[in-house]
């Protein structure tokens, strides 16, 4: 069996450059099925060895090609030769996507709340081009927190999507290292603290009416975590609904 002999062969059919270092790649393969809010594993053979991540897909489950969002890392071994990929390029994918970050793992609420930081606003991009959360939810908030203010991305389909839903949605991008005149200032979690978050998104952020899903840095989704749960808000288990679903994002 080849090094590769646990994932699926793919061809790189379109990448786009966000900045020096935040990529977006699209891949036709033939996936298994999956779930918005899961992630597959993208490789590459390098030295004889499979090199793999997992990414999440920031497409839908309906819409091809598959998409994944990413940012380069210095040195990295899989990251700097991702960004050299282009159209006709062979990229391999594991066939199984995997993780819990998806509605069917949420009890019923009011509104959701999707709060990201960098390309962990893939996943509820996917989830957000699906039909299921604006049957399920009356309000929803997409929060994406960057470093700098070209960092915010996919402004198109987050425009697109506000468009479609009028005011069922609400973006609140953050900006932490600069000032950006469409966006809060300094970090998710104290924002929620202070109650700026909720009053710049217009939705009652609270246990009685809200589900919280958030992906990111793992600082970031500990901090933010840990806020909530001050505030009353618990973590979801199967056993043990509660209001908090996270997935770290590296």
């Amino acid at each position: 069996m080849s090094v590769m002999g646990k994932f699926v062969e793919g061809r790189v059919v379109g990448v786009k450059q966000w900045t020096d270092r935040l990529f977006s790649i699209m891949v036709d393969a033939p996936v298994e099925p999956w779930q918005a809010g899961q992630f597959g594993k993208l490789a590459l053979e390098i030295g004889g060895e499979a090199v793999g991540r997992p990414y999440s897909y920031v497409n839908a489950p309906h819409e091809r090609p598959l998409e994944f969002y990413y940012i380069t890392v210095e040195g990295g071994p899989l990251t700097e030769r991702l960004g050299r990929l282009r159209p006709g390029d062979v990229v391999y994918l594991a066939p199984k996507a995997a993780g819990f970050l998806v509605l069917a793992e949420l009890p019923q609420a009011e509104n959701l709340w999707l709060l990201s930081t960098g390309t962990a606003l893939g996943p509820f991009l996917a989830i957000l081009k699906t039909a299921e959360p604006w049957q399920r939810f009356k309000d929803l908030v997409l929060v994406h927190a960057v470093r700098h203010a070209a960092e915010l991305t996919y402004r198109d389909q987050i425009d697109r999507l506000l468009a479609e839903h009028g005011g069922q949605l609400r973006y609140v991008p953050f900006v932490s290292r600069e000032p950006a005149a469409c966006a809060l200032q300094g970090r998710v979690p104290d924002a929620i603290r202070n109650g700026s978050l909720a009053a710049r998104a217009g939705v009652e952020l609270s246990p009685a009416k809200s589900q919280v899903m958030i992906c990111g840095n793992p600082d970031m989704v500990k901090d933010t975590t840990e806020t909530l749960i001050g505030l009353g808000f618990r973590k979801n288990k199967r056993k043990e609904p509660g209001h908090i679903t996270v997935e770290n994002y590296w």
